[in-house]
């Protein structure tokens, strides 16, 4: 049990705002000591004790590694966040992928027989192209490409460089399935002309 120092209520102080009501009071603090003695006390119980026998979550398992071939055949690996997209992985490693296509997604499949609409506009550009491997486990658990990103992709580059592989990195969600995954990518189309 917890130690509470409070000040007692002044005669003229209603009931309400003295140790009977913590709440209503600014007072009444934990002591240190308390709270180090209940710790204590937490953690030699036996049901924390055998939980603490699992392995505890870790930020490696939010994070997965990616290798990444560049246009001339150098293979480099990096670290993503689950959750982020590709594109935010390879612009925190250094890796070039031209501007950014952003655009919220325009609908989000939550699972075989629900798709929810989100109303967003999709991919902007067509510029962060990349070729995801074919078979992974990791492909295969994400979304499949919008509408707006296949259109984009045709815009923005020939026919005989669209692949069924290809996605735009801005559109793709990092998953714990991804580790050890190959993403290619092919040499970008000129973007710095004004």
């Amino acid at each position: 049990h917890l130690k509470l120092t409070c000040p007692q209520p002044a005669k003229s102080q209603e009931r309400s705002t003295g140790c009977n009501n913590m709440f209503a009071s600014s007072a009444c603090r934990v002591t240190r000591a308390a709270v180090r003695g209940a710790a204590r006390r937490t953690l030699a119980s036996p049901a924390v004790a055998s939980a603490a026998a699992l392995d505890p979550p870790s930020v490696f398992d939010s994070v997965v590694k990616l290798t990444i071939i560049d246009p001339s055949g150098a293979r480099r690996v990096i670290p993503a966040y689950v959750g982020s997209t590709l594109y935010d992985a390879c612009d925190a490693n250094g890796v070039d992928l031209g501007p950014a296509s952003y655009g919220d997604p325009e609908e989000k499949v939550r699972s075989s027989t629900w798709t929810e609409p989100l109303y967003g506009s999709g991919a902007g550009s067509g510029f962060d192209h990349v070729l995801l491997q074919g078979n992974h486990e990791g492909v295969k658990a994400l979304d499949p490409p919008q509408s707006n990103e296949l259109k984009q992709l045709n815009v923005y580059w020939d026919e005989d460089e669209v692949f069924p592989e290809s996605r735009l990195a801005s559109q793709v969600e990092i998953n714990d399935k991804m580790d050890g995954m190959v993403v290619y990518v092919p040499d970008r189309i000129v973007d710095d002309i004004p």
